[in-house]
């Protein structure tokens, strides 16, 4: 004996309203961070533990960044803050000069102490050490206060004008 229509029909459906639900429940989603209650007049200080990691360096902010993905965020508004008249403005056109992907390792202090190249666009050496020298001279970084250190991934996406962006901040591609 075969189903008929509309009971294959609903029996599919359940199971699409399943699968969805499993899907939908395996989304961890991280509390959100509690809020401390307002300060009063009465209240004494308490003594803070000492930092397990050294001070930033002068100058620099600390990042709260908890994950290297979080930290990449905080690094590119860090560049963008140091190059803005090299950012460029609005969607890229779709033929960029040069793409390279960087990984860039940041000590407790906010110092750039290693730039790998995961993909290196060969055909422009000047933008590769271009990239290199723009890294640099931006340190020192926010300091990643809750990583101790980090080394974090970025896609430079550069115009043949010299402007750059990142694809962390980008604004797109036309």
């Amino acid at each position: 004996m075969t189903p008929k229509p509309h009971r294959a029909a609903a029996t599919i459906a359940s199971l699409w309203a399943s699968i969805a639900a499993i899907v939908a429940g395996c989304v961890a989603r991280p509390p959100p961070e509690p809020t401390p209650p307002p300060a009063t007049a009465t209240d004494t200080p308490q003594p803070q533990a000492a930092a397990s990691t050294p001070p930033a360096a002068p100058g620099a902010q600390a990042s709260q960044a908890r994950t290297a993905r979080d930290y990449r965020r905080d690094a590119a508004a860090h560049l963008y803050a140091h190059n803005a008249d090299r950012i460029y403005k609005g969607k890229m056109p779709p033929q960029l000069h040069a793409i390279g992907v960087v990984d860039v390792e940041i000590n407790a202090r906010g110092a750039v102490t290693s730039i790998r190249w995961t993909r290196r666009p060969t055909h422009a050496p000047e933008v590769v050490s271009e990239i290199e020298r723009t890294l640099r001279k931006a340190a020192p970084y926010p300091a990643p206060v809750k990583l101790g250190r980090v080394t974090y991934t970025d896609v430079w996406l550069w115009h043949s004008s010299g402007l750059f962006q990142l694809d962390t901040l980008t604004e797109g591609q036309y």
